[in-house]
């Protein structure tokens, strides 16, 4: 990496690509807009940490204090490209000028169908394809389930233990965390099953009984039995989809042993299930292929993109076999804002940014350099379970040696220290114990590097007040 990442030869950064304290974090403007967000804002919605942002670019969040943060969110794995790319700016400014919106199902731009021409030639399947164009992953995933009904005609989903798959009404019941995601807002449709997971780390979390010393070869087996089970338990024939993350994002990035997507493949093609791969976190690049399931060399009969599709436009995408997307009767698929054409032609800029590799290259480069940092936190500390993740998608979970006894007060309190220190990190997991970066690609290799090594010693730091001790200690 460069110490200025640029890509698709986008200049470098005009803000100053360096961590920079100017007040307390928050500051005092941001505290004061704080306060006026909850005189006006439900308290509904969350927030990781309250300081408001004025300008952002590269690896840098500035906030309206004039502090200068290492971004390590990328807006939950959205503006991989950069919260500020000039031909995003370029494409979208242009397309200001002619018109804002007409809704694709009334009038036609050209736009959208030059995204899904780039999404039907680069999603993995060597299988002809068709895109149907949306405004958010929920809404992509609503739509796949849609789909996989009309072409099958069966009902049930198929969904797996630390599943995230969004917060409309049914895609909450497919998502497997209660709170904050589900706690409160039932009944849940019906039709949505669960099995287990292929949790290397945890094993036995899910509804198969394997020793927390299991080889990933029989995580795997035992998951895919767990599914075989399910399916049989609920009559294979009623299912209509099986939907999975190639890396389960709000579950804990966890990537799953290995052979369990492949499995999972050969079991939807044995029972006529359609195979919907949710990419919406894990796609566009994020693990140094452009989509995760490349890693597991498996191709869903849908795969679906979001987050990071538009560079920060809000824009999602179904694309599958043709006979499975050219099921649905004329009419049965869209929406108001579906593919509007400012994210579209955001969109196509994303697509011009990857094209000569570096950003791919990038991923790699990050996980290369994490990896060298915060690996060894695993044996140097003893609340540090595991680092794990690919490319730029990547996560420490804290519990306890030995019990595995899950530590979220510890991720917690981490998170919020390099916080203080001008690193934004995000938290998640099934039990909130682990700590997930995402970069964008573009980051700088020093910027990368200090924020690494702050969220090193905090861990040290932390461990070591809250009497798990690093390996000097112990010696």
């Amino acid at each position: 990496m460069t110490d200025v990442l640029t890509a698709a030869g986008a200049p470098a950064s005009t803000l100053p690509q360096s961590r920079h304290l100017a007040t307390a974090i928050p500051g005092p403007r941001s505290q004061a807009l704080h306060q006026e967000r909850q005189a006006h804002v439900t308290g509904g919605f969350g927030v990781v940490l309250p300081v408001f942002v004025d300008r952002a670019d590269g690896g840098i969040l500035q906030d309206v204090d004039g502090n200068r943060l290492i971004d390590f969110a990328s807006g939950i794995a959205v503006t991989s490209i950069g919260a500020s790319h000039p031909r995003v700016r370029e494409r979208v400014a242009a397309q200001l000028e002619k018109f804002t919106h007409t809704c694709f199902m009334v009038t036609e731009y050209e736009s959208f169908t030059q995204v899904a021409r780039w999404l039907n030639e680069h999603t993995p399947g060597d299988f002809e394809k068709r895109t149907a164009l949306f405004s958010t992953g929920a809404e992509a995933v609503e739509n796949a389930v849609k789909i996989a009904r009309a072409a099958t005609g069966r009902s049930k989903v198929l969904v797996f233990d630390e599943a995230y798959h969004g917060r409309s009404l049914l895609t909450m019941a497919m998502t497997a965390k209660e709170n904050p995601y589900r706690l409160g807002f039932g009944p849940f449709p019906a039709e949505v099953v669960r099995a287990a997971s292929a949790n290397p780390l945890r094993p036995g979390a899910g509804h198969h009984d394997v020793g927390a010393h299991a080889s990933a070869a029989d995580v795997t087996a035992a998951a895919l039995a767990s599914t075989e089970a399910t399916l049989a338990e609920h009559g294979a024939d009623n299912f209509a989809a099986m939907v999975i993350e190639p890396i389960q994002g709000e579950g804990g990035f966890v990537v799953p042993a290995p052979g369990f997507l492949a499995g999972l493949r050969k079991i939807a093609d044995r029972y006529g299930i359609i195979l919907v791969i949710d990419e919406i976190q894990a796609g566009m690049g994020r693990t140094g292929t452009l989509f995760a399931s490349e890693h597991e060399g498996v191709a869903g009969d849908i795969t679906l993109t979001a987050k990071a599709l538009a560079g920060g436009l809000p824009l999602s995408a179904v694309t599958g076999r043709a006979e499975l997307m050219n099921a649905v009767h004329a009419g049965g698929l869209g929406g108001t804002y579906a593919g509007n054409p400012l994210a579209c032609e955001a969109a196509l800029a994303v697509f011009e940014a990857f094209e000569d590799g570096t950003l791919l290259a990038n991923a790699r480069a990050i996980e290369a350099a994490a990896r060298e940092v915060l690996e060894p936190l695993v044996t140097e500390t003893e609340a540090v379970a595991e680092f794990r993740g690919r490319g730029a998608m990547l996560a420490l979970e804290f519990a306890d040696r030995g019990t595995l006894a899950p530590r979220a007060d510890l991720a917690k309190e981490v998170s919020a220290r390099c916080h203080a220190q001008g690193v934004l990190t995000l938290t998640c997991g099934t039990y909130g114990n682990v700590i997930r970066l995402l970069p964008p690609l573009v980051i700088g290799q020093d910027l990368l590097a200090d924020g690494l090594q702050v969220l090193r010693q905090t861990i040290l730091d932390v461990t070591a007040e809250h009497g798990a001790p690093n390996a000097a200690a112990r010696a």
